[in-house]
């Protein structure tokens, strides 16, 4: 198959960032397969990496996450993929309550056969606005 900016996974993909980005929880968890896994890391000292497995333990470290982030400042830079795979690079906001952060990254995905996130790895930096 090839990748395009259109497929499938990268529908999925971005519908997910639409919702987490947005703080719409509910959206974000119906888009998962239950035994999902995350790993998400940076090269600064501002968090340990993570790898979680399963819906629950997933969105926990998501709403954690994402409640600093500004709703709407979501921007998504490139995204490709086929119809499992997704790569998004995006920016988003952040406020960690010392100020506003600018947090680029990458975000794949690999979409299971009912079209629900199986896998998403995750590297990003903080820098300041």
């Amino acid at each position: 198959m090839p990748v395009n900016t259109s497929s499938a996974a990268v529908a999925a993909a971005l519908a997910h960032v639409e919702a987490w980005s947005n703080h719409d929880y509910e959206t974000a968890r119906a888009g998962l397969a239950s035994d999902v896994t995350v790993a998400s890391t940076t090269t600064q000292p501002i968090m340990e990496p993570v790898h979680l497995t399963g819906a629950d333990a997933y969105m926990q470290g998501l709403t954690h996450f994402a409640q600093t982030v500004v709703p709407g400042s979501a921007k998504v830079i490139a995204s490709a993929g086929d119809e499992r795979n997704a790569l998004i690079m995006l920016t988003v906001e952040a406020d960690f309550g010392g100020g506003k952060m600018l947090l680029p990254g990458a975000r794949l995905y690999l979409l299971d056969d009912d079209n629900k996130i199986k896998s998403e790895q995750v590297i990003f930096f903080a820098t300041p606005e």
